[in-house]
């Protein structure tokens, strides 16, 4: 997160860059040349910040590699000042000692055989494995993107505005660096840097929504659609403007909507009423942002489900409503009305994503730290242990803080992605919901994999920021839970996470695939177990 940005290149860098002086790469200069017309005078700050942002992302790709079971990979070692890789084709890669929850940028570059990179694209490429060239300018992109949403942000940190009356984007808007620990972090492939500016969060925008017209006997339609949406036989589905631009090719015909995007890009809040959520049909750090029908055609269950979910957990945690959704029968043209979290905020309260969390600085006290790990993880194995693993990550999970900052309670949005345990639900007498396959699993490996992949190995991470703050937050938090088999295993075996290098290096496999983190509870789990 940018409130933990480390500086560039110490002068005790083990791993100095080299000397030889290297033109741009192609999407930093394009993204300079870009900008130089639409917005010159963020020029110079755009320069200032692409050192830092290549260290950002370069941090990313080194845990990916110290941690992921990449099959060119054959061997991990610590040495004194490091850590060796030891890949198929003989050579050697030596960085510093990984730590796979550090958020800031402590990687300034790395040596492969007898050569230096700073830049982790040019490491890609040097390392010529197998979609590594397409994996590479993705991530040339994912570091110009994040020098460009760095560049654009206040030169002097604003004031937090007081609990309370901060707008539902405000907090969102403030999580500049995108993904703690996705090296695509800010990859955005198909925006212009003109688009980048009018629609990303970071850059604080006001989007104008294109409104198309569908004859409603072409939908399908969960819940309940907004009256004011609807003109005769008609629905009109909210379209994000680069959908309607370059996918959907259609003028808005309908009209047009004003809102803010929210942490996603596709998500956006109405100014005094609902978050709408848009299909987007680019790819966005890992995935293609649309909305399946099957999501449309179960949100109205799902929602039901967890409204009735939510009294289990005496009151600490609440699921924002789907209000109505609709398909024209199409991934590309879609839409879902959800309820703001504010909903379930009182007066003098403030809700906001667990990703903004680092923005606050409420993190940087033990104290506090442990007390919101307390309050995560107490609600979500109790949730695990009804059967409803969440993914619980920093942007579908949010947090309401008193007035003085203290974390009462939990908010949860879009549950397409939830996974439901019918063994689990019928030994606590609770009805299965009619759910797609994909939602429904009995394995404990696959829904703990949801819960502490999401929540502990990325929200929790993410928040704390580094090995030894998960530590103290999660063995502060642990000490009160109930000796269930799920908590033995998050005290005691490596934690799961999305092997999110791994699966943008392999086009041709499908759905998540995963790897194990050393545990920060279980001293001598380490890299070179893998």
């Amino acid at each position: 997160m940018s409130a933990r940005r480390a500086s560039v290149a110490p002068a005790s860098d083990p791993y100095p860059r080299s000397p030889t002086v290297h033109p741009l790469p192609t999407a930093e200069a394009e993204i300079g040349e870009e900008l130089a017309v639409v917005r010159p005078g963020l020029v110079s700050r755009y320069a200032d910040e692409l050192s830092g942002a290549r260290a950002s992302v370069l941090t990313r790709l080194w845990r990916a590699l110290a941690h992921e079971p990449l099959p060119w990979v054959t061997g991990r070692e610590r040495v004194r000042d490091g850590l060796v890789l030891r890949l198929a084709d003989g050579r050697t890669l030596h960085g510093p000692p990984a730590d796979p929850y550090a958020t800031a940028a402590y990687v300034t570059a790395v040596r492969l055989g007898g050569t230096s990179y700073e830049d982790p694209a040019r490491l890609m490429t040097g390392l010529a494995v197998p979609h590594g060239e397409a994996f590479a300018a993705e991530l040339r992109h994912s570091a110009a993107s994040l020098a460009l949403s760095r560049a654009d942000q206040p030169p002097v940190p604003e004031t937090p505005p007081p609990a309370g009356t901060a707008p539902d984007w405000v907090w969102e808007q403030r999580v500049v660096d995108g993904h703690p620990f996705h090296p695509n972090c800010r990859s955005r492939p198909g925006f212009t840097v003109a688009e980048q500016l009018a629609y990303g969060p970071e850059h604080r925008p006001l989007v104008e929504l294109c409104l198309l017209p569908v004859a409603a006997q072409d939908c399908l339609v969960t819940g309940v659609w907004p009256r004011e949406l609807r003109d005769g036989g008609r629905l009109l589905v909210p379209v994000h403007p680069w959908q309607a631009e370059h996918v959907l090719k259609r003028p808005c015909e309908g009209g047009r909507l004003a809102a803010h995007p929210l942490m996603s890009l596709r998500t956006l809040a109405l100014p005094d009423g609902p978050h709408v959520k848009t299909a987007l049909s680019a790819r966005l750090t890992s995935s293609v942002r649309d909305i399946s029908v099957g999501s449309v055609a179960a949100s109205a269950v799902l929602s039901d489900f967890a409204e009735d979910l939510a009294p289990r957990t005496d009151g600490l945690l609440h699921f924002t409503r789907t209000l109505g959704a609709a398909t024209a029968h199409s991934p590309d043209l879609a839409a879902v009305w959800r309820e703001s979290p504010r909903t379930y905020t009182a007066p003098g309260e403030q809700v906001l994503p667990v990703a903004a969390l680092p923005v606050t600085g409420l993190a940087d006290s033990p104290s506090w730290l442990a007390a919101f790990a307390r309050l995560a993880l107490t609600t979500g194995l109790r949730l695990l242990e009804l059967g409803v693993a969440l993914e619980a990550h920093g942007q579908n999970l949010l947090v309401v803080l008193s007035g003085s900052g203290a974390p009462l309670r939990l908010v949860y949005r879009d549950l397409a992605d939830i996974r439901v345990s019918p063994a689990r639900l019928a030994r606590h007498g609770i009805a299965v919901p009619e759910l797609p396959a994909r939602n429904l699993t009995d394995d404990p490996m696959a829904l703990r994999r949801k819960l502490f992949g999401s929540l502990v190995a990325g929200a929790l991470a993410g928040v704390a920021g580094s090995r030894e703050a998960l530590r103290a937050a999660l063995a502060a938090a642990v000490s009160d839970l109930p000796c269930t088999a799920d908590v033995r295993a998050l005290r005691e075996e490596p934690l799961p996470a999305k092997a999110l290098t791994l699966m943008r290096l392999s086009p041709g496999t499908p759905g998540d695939q995963w790897t194990t983190l050393p545990n920060p509870l279980v001293l001598d789990q380490g890299a070179s177990d893998q």
